[in-house]
C-alpha cells in the first residue's frame, strides 16, 4: 500500500470553554482553558495513524513557546518531524467552545503555514500515492509551492479541504488545484457560500430532528445543485458534511445520495471535520467503496464531537472500531 503525505499545519490548540462567546463590550467568565495538539494536518494524520495506514506528516514546526510544545508531544509521540525547523515562531489556534459544544477558531498563523519549495524534495523518496491539503496553506504566498509539487504528480489523488477560508484562497490558486481533481470536502456552509448557492427559504433553515422521517432523509433542493457546481470544477466526487445528519455525496456522474449521519451528543465539535476527512481517506486507502468510507467518517467523527477535544484517543479509537 502507498502511502499518504499529509500537508498542513501542527498547531497549539489553546481551548477556552465559556457558556457563550460575549458580544462587543461584554464580560463572561471562563469556564477552563488547555493546551493540546491540532491543526487540521495533524488531526487528519492522527486518524490514519489509528487506522493503520501509512503515512507521512508533513508539517513544519517553527520555534518559540508553541513550536516548542509541538516538537515535544509531537516527540512523545514517536511521530517525525520531516522538514528542517524554519527560523520563524509557530502561531496557535484558539478554539472557543460553547456550552452547546459549538466551536469558533481564531488563529495566530506563524511558521507551520508556511511551505519553501525545497522541502518537497524530501517527499520524493517516500512511495506516495494519497496527498491531503488543507486550504489554510494556500491562502499564503508560499502555498503555489505545495501547488508546483502536486502539479509535479499527477498520478497522486488528491484530497483537498479548503475549510471556511475557502473565498480568501486565491482564485488562481483555486483553479490550479481543481484541475488536479482532487475530492473535495467541504461543510454545508462552505459550499453553499462558496458556489452562491442558497435554495428557497425553506432550504436554508437549519434541519431539524423533527424534519426528518424514520429512516428517511430529506434532501435539500440546494445541496445537488452545490455540489453539481463543485464537481464541475473538480471533476471528482464531492462530499458535503452536514453534522449530525451525516454527509451528502456526489459522484463525478452526478449520482448523488445523503449517507445518515450518526446520532451523538455534541460536547465539542472541534476537528470533527478533520477527523472525517481523515477516515475518508483512511478507508479508501483500505479499499473500502466510496458511501462506505463516508459512513464509517460519520461513525468516527460522531464519536469525536461527544469528547473535549480535536480527537479520539486510541483506546477510545479502538473501542469504535472493535
Amino acid at each position: 500500500m502507498k502511502q499518504a503525505l499529509i500537508i498542513g499545519s501542527t498547531v497549539a490548540d489553546v481551548t477556552v470553554r465559556l457558556p457563550h462567546l460575549p458580544v462587543t463590550g461584554e464580560d463572561v467568565i471562563v469556564e477552563s482553558q488547555s493546551m493540546s495538539l491540532g491543526g487540521c494536518a495533524y488531526n487528519v494524520s492522527e486518524i490514519l495513524r489509528q487506522s493503520g495506514v501509512p503515512y507521512t506528516l508533513f508539517s513544519p514546526v517553527g520555534t518559540g513557546i508553541y513550536g516548542n510544545y509541538v516538537r515535544e508531544h509531537l516527540k512523545r509521540k514517536q511521530i517525525p518531524i520531516l522538514i528542517p525547523a524554519p527560523a520563524a515562531d509557530n502561531g496557535c489556534c484558539y478554539c472557543f467552545v460553547e456550552e452547546s459544544g459549538e466551536r469558533t477558531f481564531a488563529a495566530l498563523h506563524g511558521a507551520e503555514y508556511r511551505f519553501e519549495r525545497q522541502w518537497f524534495s524530501l517527499a520524493e523518496s517516500l512511495s506516495v500515492g494519497s496527498v491531503y491539503v488543507c486550504g489554510l496553506e494556500l491562502e499564503e504566498d508560499t502555498g503555489g509551492f505545495i501547488l508546483d509539487y502536486l502539479e509535479e504528480h499527477p498520478e497522486y489523488t488528491v484530497y483537498f479541504a479548503p475549510g471556511p477560508r475557502i473565498s480568501f484562497i486565491p482564485q488562481s490558486s483555486l483553479r490550479r488545484m481543481f484541475s488536479l481533481s482532487p475530492i473535495l470536502h467541504l461543510n454545508r456552509d462552505e459550499a453553499l457560500e462558496y458556489t452562491g448557492t442558497t435554495g428557497s427559504p425553506e432550504n436554508k433553515k437549519p434541519w431539524k430532528k423533527a424534519d426528518l422521517p424514520c429512516r428517511e432523509y430529506r434532501l435539500e433542493a440546494c445541496l445537488p445543485e452545490a455540489a453539481s457546481r463543485l464537481t464541475a470544477l473538480t471533476r471528482n466526487h464531492v462530499i458535503i458534511t452536514l453534522g449530525a445528519h451525516g454527509a451528502f455525496h456526489m459522484e463525478p456522474s452526478g449520482k448523488h445520495a445523503l449517507i445518515p449521519g450518526c446520532p451523538a451528543r455534541q460536547v465539542d465539535a472541534t476537528g470533527a471535520g478533520d477527523s472525517h476527512m481523515g477516515a475518508v481517506i483512511a478507508c479508501r486507502m483500505k479499499g473500502f467503496p466510496m458511501d462506505k468510507a463516508i459512513r464509517t467518517a460519520n461513525r468516527i467523527s460522531a464519536a469525536v464531537v461527544e469528547h473535549a477535544g480535536a480527537g479520539l484517543d486510541d483506546e477510545d479509537f479502538l473501542r469504535l472500531n472493535a
